[in-house]
């Protein structure tokens, strides 16, 4: 027989008292031997490596060429692949064959990318299970095989630049990746023939890299808006110890959405003079996509950026774009990254004139409008002396040194994003590892079966912030089985999660009085959308007065289930003498609980069962007494005379 888990800390059944609810956290620890260990930064747009050197960080490169990796792999005629530059030079020929920003791809869903697939010149197709997957020439491939090409190419500078071979990284993703998106990173690193230490998120590895004074305590604020992904990371530093508290952010805004918005003016122009539509044409899609991002670039240095089409007629398109008119259309995306910005201070529980030092990180940060609205919302000029395409690479790097055993006396604290917990009786969520804990992270908690006889328990893993898993997004599930059959309350099962230093998760149970245990390491199929990602905290506000109702509807039932099953025990009972017309009260006071438990009264039902409880209290004892007694009698009857 096979149900949901019960909570230890749910109400007992008249007979069994409850097994209070037990909850831990335990620091991991960090291999500490000496080895060569490089930091990544596997970016949307470009990437690339990092080491320490003499006690500071320097990026990788070959000699005379640009450190930076565009995260690009175009693949050719006769079946091999070029990745980073020669792969973007190919980009405007070969387009449908050259794949980009496929970072935006990792550990998602068909469904959760389908429209914004459409502006790529390359197919992006479901599988045919729901996950998104990039087609070549007939061949489906994974968005973490095109990341192990890039990562590999990552490699090989480093090797190059180092003259000796590389194996182990540290390599960082946005902070707002969830446990799907980690895994994802570590199977490309994976596939690339890389063991990655430890995963970092972005906004704490670029704190990492400006040295800030450690000495000094003080809230650091980071804001990373590169060209697929934002985040924002609220981090205390003391003595040394670099602590996130907070974080937001949203997996799919970035640069590359400010050139969507360019392209789409482009797009309209070409189709209202000519009548044209180039979204159906990859070449020239992606020749107006890179000159897109060249004018972004542009208005980043100037007032105004001017565009000449050549669509083969007798004269080129004249596109000209100010700078006045790019910031009011990219206005709400910068707003949507306040947003975020204030969540995070939120959560925290910091106001913006708290905030000591803000970190700018990120390609996209360069844009103007994002470095006003910045100082604006924090009163205070951000860093950005470091150059923002290779401060996480810089950060990375720093962190790869603490774990290769070089430098002891820093400390880096990161935290997940959204609690994790499981499924219980009525679908209710039960949190074990709160958002914005910090990882490593470990909790433990006593579950009990919820009927007589249960054999196997059925756990379900979720991540959210809502009460019920219904508002959750499920993560895995395993069963434990085999269990011997006992009464419902008694079985002491054990369930352990384990948060390890990635932010990936694995849960264990056991149970403790048969011994019987199993165990999941959580690999979900894909990761949250963007609407889903970015709304999932705001939803559980807006409907917390909702939910709070009806989960403790539901524990209030779950409550009275067990108080009635704990007095049919008692019915059943022969060793307790009862008379028959308490026999019958009771019964029709158990009919009347169960009738009050199926309505929808909360006050209603938590009066009934309270007052179930204390009316069959006295007789819970003398059914107790009556099996001591009877057990006893049994015992006395096995002496000898």
């Amino acid at each position: 027989m096979e149900q949901r888990a019960r909570r230890h800390a749910a109400a007992p059944s008249p007979h069994l008292p409850p097994h209070p609810a037990q909850r831990r956290r335990e620091a991991l620890s960090q291999p500490s031997e000496p080895q060569l260990v490089i930091g990544i930064d596997l970016g949307t747009t470009n990437s690339l490596a990092a080491i320490m050197d003499g006690g500071k960080p320097r990026v990788l490169q070959r000699a005379d060429a640009d450190p930076l990796v565009p995260s690009v792999v175009g693949f050719l005629d006769d079946g091999e692949h070029v990745v980073g530059r020669p792969a973007r030079q190919q980009a405007v020929l070969n387009p449908t064959r050259t794949v980009h920003s496929v970072k935006r791809l990792m550990g998602q869903a068909w469904s959760e990318v389908s429209q914004s697939a459409s502006l790529l010149p390359y197919a992006v197709v479901d599988d045919g299970s729901g996950l998104a997957k990039v087609e070549i020439d007939g061949k489906l491939l994974t968005p973490q095989e095109i990341s192990a090409l890039v990562l590999g190419e990552v490699r090989r500078v480093a090797e190059e630049a180092l003259g000796q071979p590389v194996e182990k990284a540290v390599i960082t993703v946005p902070a707002y990746f969830d446990d799907s998106q980690r895994q994802a990173t570590r199977d490309a690193a994976r596939i690339a023939g890389l063991q990655a230490l430890r995963i970092v998120n972005e906004p704490t590895a670029a704190a990492l890299a400006y040295g800030l004074d450690t000495s000094r305590e003080g809230t650091v604020v980071v804001y990373d808006l590169g060209g697929g992904t934002f985040d924002v990371s609220v981090l205390k530093i003391t003595q040394n110890v670099f602590k996130v508290v907070a974080t937001a952010g949203d997996t799919h805004l970035g640069g590359d959405d400010f050139d969507h918005l360019i392209m789409d003016a482009i797009l309209a122009l070409v189709n209202a003079q000519t009548g044209s539509d180039l979204r159906a044409q990859p070449q020239a899609l992606q020749q107006i996509r890179l000159s897109a991002e060249s004018l972004k670039q542009q208005l980043s240095e100037s007032q105004q950026a001017v565009l000449e089409i050549d669509l083969g007629g007798d004269a080129p398109l004249h596109f000209e774009l100010t700078r006045d008119t790019f910031e009011q259309w990219i206005e709400p995306l910068v707003q949507r990254t306040l947003d975020c910005c204030a969540a995070a201070l939120a959560d925290a529980q910091v106001e913006p004139a708290d905030v000591r030092d803000v970190v700018l990180v990120g390609g996209s940060t360069r844009v103007p409008m994002v470095r006003r609205a910045v100082a604006e919302t924090f009163a205070t000029e951000p860093h950005c002396e470091l150059d923002p395409d290779r401060v996480v690479a810089l950060g990375a790097a720093i962190q790869a040194d603490v774990l290769a055993g070089g430098n002891r006396d820093l400390l880096l604290l990161d935290v997940i994003p959204l609690a994790l917990g499981i499924e219980t009786m009525g679908g209710a969520f039960a949190k074990l590892v709160s958002r914005n804990s910090t990882v490593p992270a470990r909790a433990t908690e006593m579950f009990s079966t919820s009927v007589d006889n249960q054999t196997a328990i059925e756990i379900n893993v979720y991540q959210g912030e809502r009460e019920l898993v219904r508002d959750c997004r499920l993560l895995g599930a395993f069963k434990l089985a085999d269990l011997p059959a006992m009464p419902a309350g008694l079985p002491r099962v054990e369930l352990t999660f384990l948060v390890d230093a990635d932010g990936v998760l694995s849960v264990e149970a056991r149970e403790q009085r048969s011994g019987k245990q199993a165990a999941i390491d959580v690999v979900p199929g894909h990761g949250l959308s963007r609407d889903q990602v970015k709304s999932i905290i705001r939803e559980s506000i807006s409907h917390a007065h909702e939910d709070f109702n009806t989960r403790e509807l539901l524990d209030q039932r779950n409550k009275a289930a067990s108080l009635v099953a704990g007095a049919r025990r008692v019915l059943a009972m022969k060793e307790l003498t009862m008379a028959e017309p308490q026999r019958a009260e009771l019964a029709a006071q158990i009919d009347a609980l169960e009738a009050t438990a199926a309505g929808q009264d909360l006050g209603v039902l938590k009066s009934a069962t309270e007052a179930f409880g204390d009316r069959t209290q006295e007789l819970a004892d003398a059914a107790v007494n009556a099996a001591i007694a009877a057990e006893l009698n049994r015992s006395a009857g096995r002496l000898p005379s």
